[in-house]
């Protein structure tokens, strides 16, 4: 999420930069290019905003205790029909995110999407029924930290 920051602060400073160059400004009444170089860094500006938020709101699900049922800040372990094992950690926003821990893909998830609605308050060893893509799944909770 640092790099993510990171890649909005020097998109956000290069928009800012066009927007204020020479070059930018209207030479008619129909040159928009400033105008448009404007809109494009409060856009960027605002990503940066939602970066700066996103870091904060995981640094504060941060814990040292181990949940009791699935929730924000939760790190569980599911494994479908197939025997295949899934590891995910619910977030506070930022789904769809994949961090790799050693050889482990984690995907960062939130309680608002569809499998988080599944698992929310969940315990180990509940079976999860998820439908996905028309489809549906049957996930066994194996691990919960």
């Amino acid at each position: 999420m640092e790099c993510k920051l990171q890649e909005a602060q020097e998109a956000a400073d290069s928009a800012r930069a066009d927007a204020i160059h020479e070059q930018s400004a209207a030479e008619t009444q129909y040159d928009s290019l400033s105008i448009e170089s404007g809109y494009l860094a409060e856009g960027q500006s605002e990503r940066v905003d939602q970066a700066h938020k996103a870091i904060q709101a995981f640094e504060q699900t941060y814990t040292l205790s181990r949940p009791d049922v699935v929730q924000v800040g939760a790190l569980v372990e599911l494994v479908d029909e197939q025997g295949q094992h899934h590891w995910f950690y619910v977030g506070p926003c930022e789904g769809g995110l994949k961090v790799i821990l050693g050889t482990t893909e984690v995907r960062v998830i939130t309680l608002a999407s569809p499998i988080g609605l599944a698992l929310r308050g969940r315990d180990l060893g509940e079976e999860i029924e998820f439908n996905f893509n028309g489809t549906t799944q049957w996930l066994e909770l194996l691990e919960l930290q």
